[in-house]
């Protein structure tokens, strides 16, 4: 004879309760359209943030230079991630760095700063969007980008951080709702990011001389990496074409879309 359960009826307080099977009941947050409305409240709660109290303003030098550099450092790292999550351009975030620490450790601040963006955007969004979201990829393409950043997750984000123009944080969160791993995100953000990250910084950190050669030269770099995302991307794009209708007949019959 089984024993009798508890109805499964969440806490006012929402403290979890165990049902049947070991199951908890009145969870906060289980539902994935309550957990996307959590995202969604978090996103525009930080983009007003930044809006109003530019927080971005801390990160100057009335305030970091009173500090000891590794502290400094250390507290820019942080804030060029969390705003770098928060939709602050990537660009002016690393300009700055190379102004406050100079070329060298402007570009490895910029860079611990991007690939902490990455994550904290990656896993806000795979935490709290991911199971609301996912259903909605439906048709080939959808599906094939899919596969695509699964199989070729590192070289995938390799080339969106190469080429020019393309969000940061919101690639980051478009990513999360994909099959794409940790380790692909991360190592390609590190990886893809080094040639505008250390470009912007050395522009930063020359700033004040606009015509000396190592801004010229910062500035011209910007110009090649971007080219060479570009056609990187045009490259990836024509192999997948040519890839797709070898999936397709390699597919089982009545798959689904």
């Amino acid at each position: 004879m089984l024993a009798p359960t508890r109805p499964n009826v969440p806490h006012a307080l929402g403290v979890p309760l165990e049902g049947p099977a070991g199951t908890d009941v009145g969870r906060p947050l289980r539902a994935p359209w309550l957990r996307l409305g959590a995202l969604v409240v978090v996103l525009v709660a930080g983009a007003a943030a930044v809006a109003v109290f530019e927080p971005q303003r801390l990160l100057g030098p009335q305030w970091l230079g009173t500090l000891p550099t590794v502290v400094a450092v250390s507290v820019f790292v942080l804030g060029y991630g969390l705003g770098s999550a928060a939709f602050v351009p990537r660009p002016v975030l690393s300009l700055a760095a190379g102004l406050l620490f100079g070329a060298g450790t402007g570009t490895a601040a910029a860079l611990a700063g991007s690939v902490l963006g990455a994550a904290v955007a990656f896993g806000l969004g795979r935490l709290l969007g991911r199971d609301a979201l996912r259903p909605m990829l439906r048709g080939r393409v959808l599906h094939a980008g899919d596969r695509l950043l699964e199989r070729h997750g590192f070289r995938s984000m390799l080339v969106l951080r190469l080429l020019p123009g393309v969000p940061f944080a919101l690639t980051n969160y478009a990513a999360s709702v994909s099959r794409v791993r940790w380790p692909a995100v991360l190592a390609g953000t590190a990886v893809g990011s080094v040639p505008s990250t250390a470009a912007y910084a050395l522009a930063g950190g020359r700033a004040t001389d606009p015509a000396s050669p190592g801004f010229l030269a910062a500035s011209g770099f910007l110009v090649l990496t971007g080219a060479a995302g570009v056609l990187l991307a045009r490259h990836r794009r024509e192999r997948f074409r040519r890839e797709r209708p070898r999936q397709r007949s390699r597919e089982p019959a009545g798959a689904a879309d």
